[in-house]
């Protein structure tokens, strides 16, 4: 949503956004933008007397034990009977698919989807045909350091965009990917995920189905070769060009080599080499899935290769917070968005192999808080011990959980430990680190400034 805003602006519209904790990266993006936050969702936000109120899916229509609705607002616009809609619809006919709010009509839309690597793989894709000259416009659900911001419009032809398969508004409960229509689709992995909205992995695949169904014969599909699940959602039917990435090197787009500096090859011969600093099995993973999809627009994969060397990932994506200085190594902190116990898994894994590499006997101090949807749920709670196994020490910010935190990490014994408040958490990570330690902090949200307040307190030892 705060991307969407940042479009409208640059349209430029007049925007005003309401929500409530909002945190950076976005929050700083909005304000730079000259777009008023509001703190909440009171009903007297009706005096703005907007042409049109665009909705996200946090509002419900959902009331506190008092009685009282818990989005005064909506009840407002809804009473008042005044124009509104849903994020993902006002998209597509701004933005999008509106033959005459762009000089070359209706733009080719690049859509990412999947459980894991989203934000990732858009910000390369975005980044592959800024390279290459296209001058695309994106929207991406994380900054870009590349650009620096979420979204823009751009004057080019080509539009990349994140597309998640959580629902569009409480009044529209289809995946919001299916307003997007896209020429080229990334299906980079599928898993379960958003149980507070999808029974089980059926009722996702079958979303994802539905996005196959909007991408024109002209089109491309590009899908990870490793996902049985992706493979269940091939057989309901495909329409379109199918790509494969990640499988043997005789079909598709796969790799050779170290995540680090690898050979791209297609079909089994090879037609690019990749060497960046980016991190990571999946991130190798990512690229190829950028690195197909931008080939369907003319970009040759030598050409996103030699782009890939200068990404610069996204914010909140192994960020370097800050490094306090100990004699015998030095304590680095850094911010990961990790919300579900692959994501979790995954960064470790990363993080791990990165220090392996290096060599030395140097600790993972694995700091995170079960704050998504899902994990909130505690349908995932069987997987933590196994998300955290790559890493020395686990700390778990088990406040306002409606599960035993200390339970779901009792296999990882004295590695784990829980607690019921930041201040709580800070003391233990505090007294748990040494010199040369990595202390990896990871949540959906800001985790009430922890990294910041971890190097604060670290700095005063």
């Amino acid at each position: 949503m705060g991307g969407l805003a940042a479009l409208a602006r640059e349209a430029g519209h007049k925007v005003t956004g309401c929500d409530t904790g909002v945190y950076p990266p976005m929050s700083d993006q909005l304000r730079g933008l000259g777009i008023e936050l509001i703190e909440g969702y009171g009903a007297d936000q009706m005096a703005f007397a907007p042409d049109v109120f665009v909705v996200g899916n946090v509002v419900s229509r959902a009331h506190e034990a008092s009685g009282k609705p818990k989005f005064p607002l909506m009840e407002a616009i809804l009473d008042a009977g005044v124009p509104y809609t849903s994020g993902p619809q006002w998209l597509s006919g701004h933005v999008l698919h509106h033959p005459t709010h762009h000089p070359t009509g209706p733009r080719h839309v690049l859509a990412v989807a999947g459980t894991h690597g989203k934000t990732t793989t858009t910000a390369m894709l975005a980044w592959i045909l800024e390279c290459a000259g296209l001058q695309p416009g994106f929207l991406v659900g994380g900054v870009p350091l590349n650009f620096g911001v979420s979204a823009r419009l751009g004057t080019g032809n080509t539009f990349v965009i994140e597309a998640d398969e959580y629902d569009t508004a409480f009044f529209d409960k289809r995946s919001k990917f299916v307003h997007y229509r896209p020429r080229t689709a990334i299906l980079n992995n599928l898993e379960f995920d958003h149980a507070d909205i999808f029974d089980n992995l059926a009722a996702i695949e079958r979303q994802f189905h539905h996005l196959m169904r909007t991408v024109p014969g002209t089109g491309r599909v590009v899908v990870n070769a490793r996902e049985e699940s992706l493979a269940r959602v091939l057989a309901q039917g495909c329409w379109s060009e199918r790509v494969l990435f990640g499988g043997s090197a005789a079909e598709g787009f796969s790799a050779q080599g170290e995540p680090a500096a690898f050979d791209v090859c297609r079909d089994g011969r090879k037609v690019a080499r990749v060497e960046w600093a980016i991190s990571g099995v999946h991130n190798q993973l990512n690229a190829l899935a950028a690195i197909a999809a931008a080939d369907h627009v003319g970009v040759a994969p030598q050409a996103a290769a030699e782009a890939l060397a200068s990404f610069e990932n996204v914010r909140r994506r192994m960020e370097l917070r800050g490094t306090v200085v100990r004699a015998g190594g030095n304590i680095t902190v850094y911010d990961d968005f990790a919300h579900h116990p692959t994501a979790i898994h995954t960064t470790i894994d990363g993080l791990r192999r990165q220090l392996n590499n290096q060599g030395g006997d140097q600790r993972i101090l694995a700091i995170f808080e079960p704050r998504s949807n899902t994990m909130k749920l505690g349908t995932m709670t069987a997987q933590l011990p196994w998300s955290l196994e790559q890493a020395d020490l686990a700390f778990c910010h088990a406040g306002g959980l409606d599960w035993d935190a200390r339970a779901a990490l009792a296999p990882m014994g004295a590695r784990a430990q829980v607690a019921d408040n930041l201040d709580q958490l800070l003391a233990q990570v505090k007294a748990a680190a040494r010199p040369g330690d990595h202390l990896l902090c990871m949540s959906n949200g800001g985790f009430g400034g922890i990294h910041a307040r971890l190097l604060e307190a670290l700095e005063a030892v």
